[in-house]
């Protein structure tokens, strides 16, 4: 072996194989025991249909002998993805059409002579503006008369959270943090409205999925006798299509939703910021930036707009649903809106606390945007500008950032309801703050407002 190699610590669950990274670049190694299968998915033409449509991520075959053991049977080196997230990040729509995705995936296996052994959300990426499917090892060889073996999961990585986002609250998609299988069947058919049972997909695939489990657990069931046809495991994947198809966003308006319409910025400053903010991107020339607090992404796509791969940030469900709403609509390929909360990003979770990546451990952004953030982080959560600038240097290379005085009318409209106990929040201590782990490289007040624009880069401190 030559360079350094680490296996992915996402990627052990399966021992079909297994993802690895060595010198910077991910491969993923095919296992002998995998052979039969990956063999019928190149060969049945399942892979070319489904690489073709956008459907599942491509790869090419590599060297055998980059191997990290000697059961590798093939090397693949998938397409590089810009940005990997994850189910709890996603609004409603997005996990809704990574449900329809892998659905549509299940309908073409089984022309194909072939049926996915797993369900699982994480199993979806978001890429040029769309889902799609990242594991190539989930396919398996279909076995006439057998149930869908992956139901279950999919019921609880994509059902239940869909139906209690749609009924009951949108921040369901958060109990991937604390339960990386999705939510238990019981537990949401306790949660969901009663009226539900009188839906019959609902009931069907959630109710009396739940009670299923509960009368059969700890029992050892015969299929002997038993045979799920073909025809059988087509209507129950279009039972399912047309449960996920039948759960539309319930529009709502939040504290954030109409944000623009509200903010009291003039025509000409808002003209002004696009104008720095455009100015400033084309000094640093990222490949990847983050925008948050980028409520339905108008400064993101400054950015995305240049053909620079953007991760818009909010932590406004309706915002983000907006975003991607906007994404879809224009074909936006070079933008992912996300849910994110700034002062509770996304940690380390799983096995080890380390199967899914922190926010910091998945950056840091080459650049990252804060506009319109700061106050909020610093009045409205008591975060010290030290502590906000110290975060934001771990999570990216360079920094445009508005500073918002506490004259400005919506810092005026966070104090109007608390104590002014903010006695260092002013410009002098935001720019020593900020100075103790950035470059200031430039500044320049907006028009016609009382707010300023600065483009900083980190400084990273070596060791003695």
């Amino acid at each position: 072996m030559q360079g350094q190699d680490a296996v992915e610590s996402s990627s052990f669950r399966d021992p079909s194989g297994f993802l690895f990274s060595r010198d910077g670049i991910l491969y993923r190694q095919v296992n002998r025991r995998y052979r039969s299968d990956y063999d019928l998915l190149k060969e049945s033409g399942l892979y070319r249909e489904l690489t073709g449509a956008g459907e599942l991520i491509r790869h090419e075959e590599v060297s055998p002998s980059l191997g990290m053991t000697a059961d590798a049977y093939r090397i693949i080196r998938p397409e590089q993805l810009p940005f990997v997230s994850y189910p709890y990040e996603w609004c409603f729509s997005e996990l809704k059409d990574a449900a329809l995705l892998t659905l549509k995936i299940q309908k073409k296996a089984l022309q194909h002579g072939m049926s996915l052994k797993d369900a699982s959300a994480f199993n979806v990426q978001f890429s040029r503006g769309r889902p799609v499917f990242i594991d190539t090892l989930s396919f398996e060889r279909y076995r006439e008369g057998e149930p869908w073996i992956a139901y279950r999961q999919f019921c609880q990585h994509f059902l239940a959270p869909l139906a209690l986002m749609r009924y009951r609250d949108h921040r369901f998609n958060q109990w991937f943090r604390v339960n990386i299988d999705g939510i238990p069947l019981d537990l949401a058919s306790r949660l969901l409205p009663v009226r539900t049972k009188l839906m019959p997909r609902m009931l069907v695939h959630i109710h009396l999925h739940a009670w299923s489990q509960k009368r059969f657990a700890g029992r050892t069931v015969s299929g002997k006798g038993k045979r799920f046809s073909r025809l059988s495991f087509l209507a129950l994947v279009d039972s399912l299509e047309n449960a996920v198809s039948s759960l539309k966003w319930p529009q709502e308006k939040t504290e954030w939703s109409e944000y623009y319409s509200e903010t009291n910025y003039t025509e000409n400053a808002l003209a002004h910021k696009k104008r720095l903010v455009s100015e400033f991107i084309d000094i640093i020339r990222p490949g990847l930036v983050w925008d948050i607090g980028a409520n339905q992404g108008l400064f993101s796509r400054i950015a995305s707009g240049k053909g620079i791969q953007t991760v818009s940030f909010d932590i406004d469900h309706a915002c983000v649903e907006r975003n991607y709403t906007e994404v879809k609509k224009n074909n936006e390929q070079n933008i992912l809106p996300l849910l994110l909360d700034a002062t509770n990003p996304s940690p380390d979770i799983g096995w080890h606390n380390r199967e899914r990546r922190s926010l910091i451990h998945r950056g840091p952004a080459q650049c990252l945007l804060a506009l319109a953030l700061v106050h909020h982080l610093a009045i409205s959560n008591n975060v010290p500008l030290e502590r906000i600038a110290a975060f934001f240097s771990e999570i990216s290379d360079s920094l445009i950032i508005e500073w918002i005085p506490k004259e400005d009318s919506q810092v005026q409209r966070l104090l109007a309801t608390r104590e002014d106990i903010f006695d260092g929040y002013t410009q002098e201590c935001f720019e020593k703050g900020f100075g103790q782990h950035f470059e200031i490289v430039r500044s320049s007040k907006i028009n016609e407002s009382r707010r300023s624009l600065y483009l900083m880069k980190t400084v990273r401190r070596g060791g003695p």
